[in-house]
């Protein structure tokens, strides 16, 4: 009897053995020199356990079964013999393709995409993150509901004294998923607007944005700049909701934003769903962008983050390359082309605070270069102007002479003004 599989059911990954399958294509690009090491990480996060990997190069792909009939073969032997349930393609699948190899291997086939879904919909806590990945999980699962159902016939007659030709229950799960996607959709605008609202509110303070490629050390940096306790795995996609929290610097005060980990081939209608999310990478002054300095694909990772941030409309952002892991790194001659290719760079090991005084000086030296530097006198009964100037600046030199105050200091454009309207009132 053919696999078949129903929309209703949902896989549970905890624990089911898979195989995994990677198609290099003319126009990919390598990811270190394992090219499986990232989808067997993933598998491994979403509960799979490996048991193959199927690799292929081709020139072009094939239309029915992307890898073509005969490694289709190829793959449907080595699920016999490992007795895997599922299979795990590294390659993004068309619905049909989907469907001509789980005719053969007679199991489930999973694209990438589906499978980051997957984890998502696993770590999602919040509401907002919930309702970013059922959307994304809806948009995508709607144009393969035909091979869903394709097994099904028509199931309801029509209800006129009439008659015709009745419902087919795909179109029934059409009909039902838009109703979902369309409420989805008009929850996360209004969680959208609040975000964004939310954020506005904190445009009195210096906003920075931590982004990275998943597992890169982001939410580790975070607990070792604010000790926030935020939760920290050596896993794919550990967390997805963003942190923000005060982050006290040596003479400021700054927010700080733990977004959710990027990575590459991200699915475009996951990207597009999470903009609620990503709105503190939007709105950031300053990117500390995280970089696993001891992984082989370094290079890739960048190139992937790069990416989403252009995606998310934050690619012209400022941006502090922070190279973290820097302990475990050996290849020295490595070191020096990457510091030459982005010289504003920190080093440093989140794990053992290596470089955390040296990336939190390095901050505050951006933060103060767009203040703006004052050298004002006026009336020493002002003393609210002068609170002011304490709160939301930096004091370089304060005296007093008779009842006048002379004071040089270094203010964020945002607050000159409300400042110079209190000193011309004095």
């Amino acid at each position: 009897m053919a696999y078949e599989k129903t929309v209703l059911d949902e896989l549970s990954y905890r624990d089911v053995p898979a195989i995994i399958v990677g198609v290099a294509l003319p126009d990919s690009t390598p990811f270190g020199d394992e090219p499986l090491e990232e989808l067997a990480s993933l598998c491994g996060t979403a509960g799979l356990r490996v048991r193959g990997e199927v690799h292929q190069n081709r020139k072009d792909i094939d239309t029915a079964y992307f890898v073509g009939k005969g490694k289709a073969g190829e793959i449907a032997e080595a699920v016999k013999e490992s007795g895997a349930k599922i299979v795990v393609f590294d390659n993004e699948l068309k619905p049909s393709q989907q469907m001509n190899l789980e005719e053969v291997c007679n199991c489930s086939v999973i694209d990438r995409t589906e499978l980051i879904l997957a984890i998502f919909a696993q770590h999602a806590r919040t509401r907002q993150a919930t309702v970013q990945v059922e959307l994304a999980r809806a948009e995508y699962a709607l144009p393969r509901l035909k091979n869903l159902w394709s097994h099904l016939e028509r199931q309801r007659g029509a209800l006129s004294a009439v008659g015709g030709a009745g419902e087919r229950q795909i179109e029934l799960d059409r009909r039902m998923l838009r109703k979902r996607i369309s409420r989805l959709k008009d929850e996360l605008d209004e969680i959208i607007k609040r975000r964004e609202i939310e954020v506005a509110r904190r445009s009195d303070l210096f906003q920075v944005a931590i982004v990275g490629y998943t597992n890169a050390g982001k939410s580790t940096l975070m607990n070792a700049l604010t000790r926030e306790g935020v939760l920290a795995e050596d896993k794919l996609f550990a967390t997805l909701d963003t942190r923000t929290c005060i982050w006290k610097l040596p003479d400021h005060k700054v927010l700080l934003s733990d977004t959710v980990g990027f990575i590459r081939n991200l699915p475009h209608k996951l990207v597009a769903s999470f903009q609620a999310t990503l709105e503190e990478v939007r709105e950031a002054d300053l990117l500390l962008h995280v970089v696993d300095l001891s992984h082989p694909s370094v290079q890739e990772m960048i190139d992937a983050v790069d990416t989403v941030l252009g995606e998310v409309g934050a690619a012209h952002k400022r941006t502090l390359m922070v190279f973290n892991k820097i302990d475990c790194v050996r290849d020295r001659p490595l070191l020096a082309q990457f510091y030459e290719r982005y010289p504003d760079h920190v080093e440093i090991s989140a794990l053992n605070g290596t470089g955390i005084d040296t990336l939190e000086h390095r901050v505050q030296e951006i933060v103060e270069e767009r203040e703006t530097k004052l050298d004002w006198s006026f009336s020493a009964a002002n003393g609210k102007l002068l609170a002011y100037l304490k709160q939301h600046g930096k004091i370089l030199d304060v005296s007093y002479d008779e009842n006048t105050v002379h004071v040089k200091a270094l203010l964020e454009p945002r607050f000159v003004a409300a400042a110079t309207e209190m000193r011309d009132k004095s």
